[in-house]
């Protein structure tokens, strides 16, 4: 059994259609799984229909666009500029270093890159998209995120106009061909007894029952949730203080969408997504949905979506989302994207709670606690926000197959199969 607080389904993995026929994801979604069976899982899904890509990433600095990643695409920045951030990149590859890691997200950039890089682009883009500073966070979430070049790469990017490509985590991706990035989840649906508008408001561990907003109550055996952790504690039934706290202390992103409809054809060129290191540009991203499937555009449009990220704990939102539709038009026309005669055809703000969860320096140990919590109680978790942890698709399908396989381990024990499953804002 599935409940969802949603009047639709998939949580993040939800697509709409805007007017005129653009459809827009809860932002830039691909799937770029490696395990050759969730790779067919996935294309099962939605029958073999899917585009199969090369991604193209580039960067906006200053009215340039510049391949990424910038570390090893240094050509085409001003001289002097690049000189100093080799300078940088030669004495960081040269101390003497105690090999102890890095205390923070800022000091390994400097460490990896040099001050004046750091500095100029990853510290700025930091500060937009994680909404907080690069010293307060740590550095469990990198993983392959971010690429550190050789000396030898570097020099190489500097002095050559051949870009550097394929260094990004991400190099190919599929994406469904019709109905966006909610088609995986289409067939699945099908087959499952999903509930929707469901919102789970009290969970009693010790009776094991479920009180929903709408009145609706229910028993369970075993239950797996992806509800965000902030949200999941309030709601069982005697929660300790300190378990409380700890969920307070967690810190995420919020991230509002700015999606436009233009009445113009291949906007964006080659592109998929562009990061935007300018500081007196206060979004980071911009993704051209149309590049991932030409079916979510009509014929002779483009779409854009523009992310700009604001945080509870660090940077909250104090306009009207809808406010921020006129700016983002105005800079994509500076910025050239835009042309003069170019006209919207639709446009909507879109605002998504959790985006993107904050490792910041109380995430670890807030975390601890609430995991001891719930593993006493017996909740199974799944999910980006279930787990905490910044899962792409695959990771987030797979923590759902582990908490399924776990949460049928304790129900044959028990001779009690019945599972409910809530999902609130997360990816299913």
């Amino acid at each position: 059994m599935v409940y969802d607080r949603n009047a639709h389904f998939g949580g993040h993995t939800a697509s709409h259609v805007l007017a005129g026929g653009f459809i827009f994801d809860q932002g830039p979604h691909v799937s770029f799984a490696t395990d050759e069976r969730v790779q067919r899982i996935l294309a099962d899904a939605v029958d073999g229909h899917y585009e199969d890509v090369g991604i193209a990433l580039d960067s906006y600095w200053q009215g340039r666009i510049l391949t990424h990643p910038l570390q090893v695409n240094l050509h085409g920045l001003p001289p002097e500029l690049i000189v100093r951030i080799l300078l940088d990149m030669v004495a960081v590859s040269t101390e003497v270093s105690d090999e102890s890691p890095p205390r923070d997200y800022e000091s390994w950039l400097r460490r990896s890159y040099g001050d004046t890089f750091a500095e100029t682009f990853p510290i700025t883009y930091g500060q937009k998209y994680h909404t907080t500073s690069m010293a307060n966070l740590t550095t469990d979430w990198l993983g392959p995120r971010m690429y550190r070049p050789s000396l030898e790469e570097a020099l190489r990017g500097a002095v050559s106009t051949a870009p550097i490509r394929n260094l990004h985590y991400v190099t190919h991706f599929r994406y469904p061909t019709y109905g966006g990035y909610q088609s995986y989840l289409t067939s699945w649906v099908k087959r499952a007894d999903v509930r929707l508008d469901h919102e789970v408001v009290r969970i009693d561990p010790r009776a094991r029952t479920l009180r929903f907003a709408n009145g609706h109550t229910a028993a369970y055996a075993e239950l797996i949730s992806s509800i965000p952790l902030p949200e999941l504690i309030p709601r069982i039934d005697g929660v300790p203080d300190e378990v409380l706290d700890a969920s307070r202390r967690l810190a995420f992103s919020s991230v509002v969408l700015v999606n436009l409809g233009i009445d113009r054809p291949g906007i964006g060129g080659q592109t998929h997504i562009r990061y935007v290191y300018d500081a007196d540009i206060p979004f980071s991203r911009i993704s051209f949905p149309h590049r991932l499937s030409p079916r979510v555009v009509p014929d002779g449009a483009s779409a854009i979506q523009v992310e700009w990220y604001f945080s509870d704990k660090y940077r909250p939102l104090t306009t009207c989302p809808e406010a921020l539709i006129a700016p983002t038009v105005a800079h994509l026309r500076s910025m050239g994207i835009l042309k003069g005669g170019d006209m919207v055809l639709a446009s909507e703000a879109v605002v998504a709670r959790y985006a993107n969860v904050i490792y910041d320096h109380d995430r670890t140990a807030a975390l601890a606690t609430i995991e001891e919590f719930l593993d006493q109680i017996g909740i199974h978790r799944c999910g980006r926000y279930g787990e905490w942890n910044h899962l792409w698709t695959d990771e987030s399908f797979l923590s759902g197959e582990r908490a399924a396989e776990a949460a049928l381990g304790e129900a044959r024990t028990a001779r009690q199969p019945r599972i409910p499953y809530l999902e609130s804002a997360g990816q299913a």
